[in-house]
């Protein structure tokens, strides 16, 4: 296995890790705090996400392919095309009656 397959594994490994904090979150509230954790499911998911941050940076200085590929991201535009993208589906799923 090469740094660059390791890297991949557990940046997929944190995306795990988000994803059940969030359905943890979901489930108990964001301010839980699940018994023998010391942080509120809120705290959890941001330090989770610094952690995916951080392994994606290891993971782009590490690999040619993605410093290239990032390179050719505007990360602002990304983000807020994100955002409205997500915007237009919170629209969409009020307007079938799922989103209160």
């Amino acid at each position: 296995m090469t740094r660059e397959d390791h890297l991949l594994v557990i940046l997929a490994e944190e995306c795990s890790e988000i994803v059940k904090t969030a359905t943890k979150s979901l489930r108990f509230g964001l301010n839980d705090c699940e018994p023998g954790q010391p942080e509120s499911n809120a705290r959890r998911i941001c330090l989770e996400c610094a952690d995916l941050q951080g392994v994606l940076e290891m993971l782009v200085e590490s690999s040619r392919t993605l410093k290239l590929a990032t390179e050719s991201v505007n990360l602002e535009e990304a983000i807020k095309a994100k955002k409205e993208k997500v915007e237009e589906f919170l629209k969409y799923s009020k307007r079938k009656g799922r989103l209160q």
